[in-house]
């Protein structure tokens, strides 16, 4: 696949540079080049940017970074056996608990939520930083849900960093989530604070909380453009009228 010419393959992380460096120059190049055109589409292209892991994959598999992409992209377009396969290599080759909880969402797309509770409960969630110990928590409570037990993916989500007043980069996701849960165990008072908690957090929208929280407290959006469109259509009955009497003037004219 063809590599725009504004990359030159500077633009990934310096620990993925370096972990390339066992590559032979060109080589390493041309993977990262590729790695860097996964980052720069897999949100608003996954399929393309995982066509390009698949590349970086298969110039350099040893390589635990290019693993962990190839992993990430496969994730992003729902390609669930074999982005758990690489995150699995990705961990065995670095030996780091990162990617437990990204794994363990890949069971919950196998339909396997029950493994994926497992994962939740395992000593590698203590090895996780907070941000990781919050995505499993996530995760968790994903997990119940797919088993119908709602209540059990609320407590799940109950927690210090739910309760907390401060804005972390998961607040607005782990908001959303339980209130999410709430909605869907008919607690809509409960979801709609929550939903308006989540909206106080979202900073950078990266969800849907005030579109949800605008539908519960019965706001209707509407297009303008469409709503400009259907104006132009619809001509006004007293213009209307004065056309058909121009019109019959000028029949009149004609007789």
């Amino acid at each position: 696949m063809p590599i725009p010419e504004d990359v030159t393959g500077e633009e990934i992380d310096k620990d993925v540079r370096q972990e390339l460096q066992s590559l032979p120059k060109t080589l390493a190049e041309d993977v990262a080049k590729n790695l860097v055109m996964v980052a720069r589409l897999i949100d608003e292209d996954p399929e393309r940017a995982y066509a390009y892991s698949r590349i970086a994959l298969r110039l350099a598999s040893r390589v635990a970074a290019v693993r962990e992409a190839a992993g990430f992209a496969a994730y992003a377009t729902q390609k669930y056996s074999e982005a758990l396969a690489e995150f699995r290599a990705a961990r065995r080759m670095t030996g780091t608990v990162e990617l437990w909880p990204l794994m363990a969402d890949c069971e919950r797309g196998l339909n396997r939520p029950e493994k994926a509770l497992d994962m939740a409960g395992a000593p590698e969630v203590q090895k996780l930083d907070k941000a990781g110990q919050v995505e499993m928590r996530l995760v968790a409570a994903g997990a119940r849900r797919d088993m119908g037990q709602l209540d059990a993916a609320i407590v799940t989500l109950q927690s210090s960093e739910l309760a907390s007043n401060s804005v972390q980069p998961w607040t607005a996701r782990l908001r959303y989530a339980y209130a999410d849960a709430l909605l869907a165990a008919g607690r809509e008072g409960e979801a709609r604070e929550w939903f308006a908690k989540a909206v106080e957090a979202d900073r950078d929208g990266s969800t849907d909380a005030s579109d949800r929280l605008a539908e519960l407290d019965g706001v209707e959006f509407t297009d303008a453009f469409v709503e400009d469109e259907e104006h132009d259509q619809v001509q006004d009955p007293a213009q209307d009228g004065a056309d058909r009497d121009e019109q019959d003037a000028q029949d009149e004219d004609k007789d």
